[in-house]
């Protein structure tokens, strides 16, 4: 056993197992495909990737802390598990932490990564604190999404790093139940399945996951949908019929097809 860990008594053998758990390299999507996402709201995505027939993005229960903040970025991905007995409760020091993930995860950021972190909503876990979050903000990443609580809020407040969690705690990230075990690694944030390299969509409506691999089909879904929208939105400020406009009837959809053709 290493890394920081010991059993609590010699009772109670260790298991073999070697902390933190590495998933390895990321492969994050074209830098183009983000920057034409940037465009699209978590609200939008949310209603187009349910339309395509998936249904569990919307990361509830973390909301901005930073508000007016929109992110929009591969995740990078940090796990933090049960402590037992046996495995994690031997650690009593707040610096044993620099061997876990919660430091290893920090040094794969890249700049415009997005940080998502599972800690099941645990109060008693501060899972990132003030100097965590100045290493990730130096190393440009672009904002975190904590499906828990964070420390040292007053100084990291200061700091304007774009955040999403749950609220905020005076603890340390191993002082209670948890313990950093993993990065990059699949993750259940608010038990939404996020993968390392999945894009996150953030603002102030909250925090949505994307499928890498859907990304591009959400792209030109959301910008047929927001093509009618602004039609929609022309017309009923003229004083159209919701009926007819919002969502488009046959009669509308006709009207905003040669509208579209009039404009080529």
């Amino acid at each position: 056993m290493n890394n920081g860990f010991k059993a609590p008594s010699s009772i109670l053998p260790a298991p073999d197992l070697s902390l933190p758990i590495s998933g390895g390299p990321i492969k994050r999507p074209d830098p183009a495909l983000i920057e034409a996402l940037r465009a699209v709201s978590s609200a939008t995505a949310s209603a187009n990737l349910h339309k395509l027939g998936v249904r569990h993005t919307f990361i509830e229960g973390p909301s901005s802390r930073v508000p007016g903040s929109k992110i929009v970025g591969p995740a990078l991905t940090l796990q933090f598990m049960p402590q037992r007995e046996d495995v994690a409760s031997g650690i009593d020091q707040e610096y044993a932490e620099r061997s876990s993930a919660l430091w290893h995860v920090f040094d794969s950021v890249q700049p415009g990564d997005v940080l998502a972190v599972q800690a099941f909503g645990d109060p008693y876990t501060g899972c990132l604190g003030e100097m965590l979050i100045t290493y990730f903000k130096g190393r440009g990443g672009a904002g975190i999404v904590v499906d828990g609580y964070i420390r040292d809020w007053p100084n990291v407040e200061k700091i304007g790093t774009p955040l999403w969690c749950c609220g905020f705690t005076p603890n340390y990230a191993s002082q209670s139940g948890l313990y950093p075990w993993a990065y990059n690694v699949p993750i259940a944030c608010s038990r939404v399945l996020v993968l390392p390299g999945d894009i996150v969509i953030a603002d102030d409506d909250g925090a949505v996951l994307v499928p890498q691999q859907l990304a591009p089909l959400l792209l030109e879904k959301t910008l047929e949908h927001e093509d009618w929208e602004a039609f929609s939105r022309m017309r009923m400020a003229q004083g159209g019929s919701i009926w007819t406009y919002y969502p488009l009837s046959e009669e509308g959809r006709a009207e905003y097809e040669a509208w579209k053709k009039a404009r080529v």
